[in-house]
C-alpha cells in the first residue's frame, strides 16, 4: 500500500482509476488537489505534492478539483491492510466516534492522550484527527448532496457539522463552491422519500456482489434480515436509536444504499457500516495480482473475480453469532439464532433489533439449545460485552483483540481469528482449522492439514482472508443428511462445520 513518488506520479500521468481514493494528488501551481485518474492535463512533477489523506491537502491549503470531485473516490483500503494507530484511528472516525465523543473519546479508546494522537496521526497522515474528522463531514456532505434530495440543513447535521453555518463554510473551503451549487452538479435528479435516503456507493471492481448476498442469504436472522439474489436489507441499533438500510445491485451492476435512522447524525456510520459489510475499499486488482501469481490460486481467482470478505453490521453480535455457529451447521446455527432474536430481540414499529447483550446475558440460557458449556459461554462473553469488561469495536487493535478473546471461556482460536476477520476488516487471517476451508484447499490441490496449510498460505500474505475466501468458496457441496454425531468436537477447538464456514 506504499508507493514512491515516481509510482504515484505513473498512476497519476495514466489517470489509474485502481489509485483512486488511496492518495490525493496536490498542484502548486493551481492550488487543487484531484484523484489520481483525474483527466485534466498531468502536472508537472515538480509542481506536485501527494498526500495519504484529502484532510493532509486540506491542511496544507488546497481545494477540492471541480472536475474530479476526489471525495466521491472509494475509500482507502490501507486503513484495512495497516493496523497501527493511524488505521484504528481512520476506522473509528468513519463510524462517528469524533461526533460523538470527540477527539478525547477518540484518544482514549486508542490508549493515547489528545495531544499525542494528534502528533502521531500529523505525522502519519499530514492531518489531526479534528481535521480528519472534519474532511469525513465534507466527503459526507458531499455524498448527500448530490445524492439525495434532502434538505441542506439535514445534510449538515447528518454529515456530523455541528451548525448549518459550520457546514457551509466547510463546504466553500474544500469545493470552493456553496452546498445549493455543489448540489446543482449533480448530474441526475433523485426522488425524494420522507424519511429516507437513497444513495450510489462507489467501489473498486470487479465486484462479486453476487457472493456477497449468498453468504448473507445463508445466514439471514429471520425478522431482523431479508435477502434476495441482488438485495440484503436488516435492522440495527445505531447510538441513536434503530435504524434499517438496503444495499440493492441494480442493473447497470451499482450498488444502491437506502436508509432509515433515527437520528441524522447516525447516518455517516450507517453508510461506513454498509460499506464495512460489502467490503467496498477493497483493492481487488492488487488482491487478485498477488493470489494469481501462485498457479494453484489463478483458476480460483479467474473463477471468482473481485470476491470479498463481508464485514459485520455489530461487532458485538458478530461474536455471539459466531459463538452459537462453533459446532453447528449454517441452518441450525441460523434456527437457533432466529430462535433467540425472536424471543429476545426488541421489536420496533419497522422490525426486530438482535438482541442486546444485556438481554442475552440475562435470559439467554433460558432460550439457547445445546452443551451446558457453551450456553455459559455465550452468556458469560454477552455479560462481559455489557459491563464494559471485555471491549469490542471497529478500532481495535489486531492482536489485543484476539488475546482478550481467547481469555474468555469457550472461545478458541477460530472463533478469535474469524471474528477479527470480519469486524477488523484484517485482510491477513487464515483459519486452518475450519475444515470446509480445508477441504476447499484440497480441492484447489493445495496442503489440507492444518500446519502445512498454514506455512503454504504464509507466500500469499497479506492477503491470507481473501484466500481463506477462494478456499471457501472452492469447497465441495456437501450432500444434505443427517449429521454424524464425529462431526461435534470441543467447544476451544476449530470448528468442522460452523455457522459462517461455507
Amino acid at each position: 500500500m506504499s508507493h514512491s513518488f515516481d509510482e504515484r506520479y505513473r498512476a497519476i500521468s495514466a489517470r489509474d482509476t485502481r489509485f483512486d481514493g488511496q492518495f490525493v494528488t496536490a498542484v502548486r501551481s493551481t492550488g487543487i488537489y484531484c484523484r489520481p485518474s483525474c483527466p485534466a492535463r498531468t502536472p508537472k512533477p515538480q509542481n506536485v505534492t501527494f498526500f495519504p489523506t484529502s484532510a493532509a491537502a486540506h491542511e496544507a491549503g488546497y481545494r477540492a478539483c471541480k472536475r474530479c470531485l476526489p471525495e466521491a473516490a472509494p475509500g482507502s483500503p490501507a486503513w484495512d491492510v495497516r493496523g497501527d494507530t493511524a488505521a484504528r484511528a481512520m476506522r473509528l472516525i468513519s463510524s462517528g466516534v469524533v461526533e460523538r465523543e470527540g477527539v478525547p473519546g477518540l484518544a482514549a479508546r486508542l490508549g493515547y492522550s489528545s495531544r499525542h494522537l494528534t502528533r502521531l496521526l500529523t505525522t502519519e497522515l499530514g492531518a489531526g484527527p479534528l481535521a480528519l474528522a472534519r474532511a469525513h463531514r465534507a466527503h459526507t456532505a458531499r455524498m448527500l448532496l448530490v445524492g439525495t434530495d434532502m434538505p441542506i440543513a439535514d445534510v449538515a447535521f447528518a454529515a456530523g457539522f455541528h451548525s448549518i453555518r459550520q457546514c457551509n463554510d466547510t463546504i466553500r473551503e474544500v469545493f470552493a463552491l456553496t452546498p445549493g451549487e455543489l448540489r446543482a452538479r449533480r448530474r441526475t435528479a433523485t426522488a425524494a422519500v420522507p424519511g429516507a435516503i437513497d444513495l450510489i456507493l462507489p467501489y473498486r471492481g470487479p465486484l462479486d456482489a453476487a457472493g456477497v448476498f449468498a453468504w448473507m442469504a445463508a445466514r439471514a436472522v429471520t425478522g431482523v434480515e431479508e435477502t434476495t439474489p441482488t438485495s440484503f436489507s436488516r435492522h440495527l441499533r445505531m447510538p441513536g436509536g434503530p435504524a434499517w438500510f438496503e444495499v440493492r445491485q441494480d442493473e447497470t451492476a451499482r450498488l444502491r444504499l437506502r436508509a432509515r435512522v433515527a437520528q441524522l447524525g447516525d447516518l455517516a456510520p450507517l453508510v461506513a457500516t454498509a460499506r464495512r459489510i460489502f467490503d467496498l475499499d477493497a483493492d481487488p486488482l492488487a488482491i487478485e495480482e498477488a493470489l494469481a501469481a501462485h498457479s494453484p490460486l489463478a483458476p480460483l481467482v479467474t473463477r471468482t473475480p473481485g470476491i470479498r470478505v463481508p464485514g459485520a453490521a455489530d461487532p458485538h453480535e458478530m461474536l455471539i453469532r459466531a459463538m452459537i455457529g462453533q459446532q453447528i451447521t449454517v441452518v441450525a446455527a441460523r434456527t437457533a439464532l432466529t430462535a433467540l432474536t425472536a424471543a429476545l430481540g426488541e421489536r420496533t414499529p419497522d422490525g426486530l433489533l438482535f438482541p442486546t447483550m444485556t438481554a442475552i446475558a440475562t435470559h439467554g440460557a433460558e432460550v439457547l439449545r445445546g452443551p451446558a458449556a457453551r450456553i455459559r459461554a455465550v452468556t458469560g462473553a454477552a455479560a462481559a460485552l455489557a459491563d464494559g469488561s471485555l471491549t469490542l469495536s471497529v478500532g481495535d487493535d489486531g492482536p489485543t483483540q484476539r488475546a482478550a478473546l481467547l481469555a474468555m471461556p469457550g472461545i478458541g482460536p477460530w472463533t478469535a481469528d474469524y471474528v477479527r476477520m470480519r469486524v477488523l476488516g484484517d485482510p491477513d487471517v487464515l483459519l486452518p482449522g475450519d475444515v470446509a476451508l480445508r477441504a476447499g484447499a484440497a480441492a484447489a490441490g493445495l496442503p489440507s492439514d492444518p500446519k502445512s496449510l498454514t506455512a503454504w498460505a504464509e507466500r500469499t500474505a497479506p492477503w491470507r482472508s481473501y484466500l481463506s475466501a477462494h478456499l471457501w468458496r472452492a469447497a465441495p457441496v456437501r450432500p444434505a443428511g443427517p449429521r454424524s454425531r464425529s462431526a461435534v468436537r470441543p467447544a476451544r477447538g476449530p470448528a468442522p462445520d460452523t455457522e459462517e464456514t461455507s
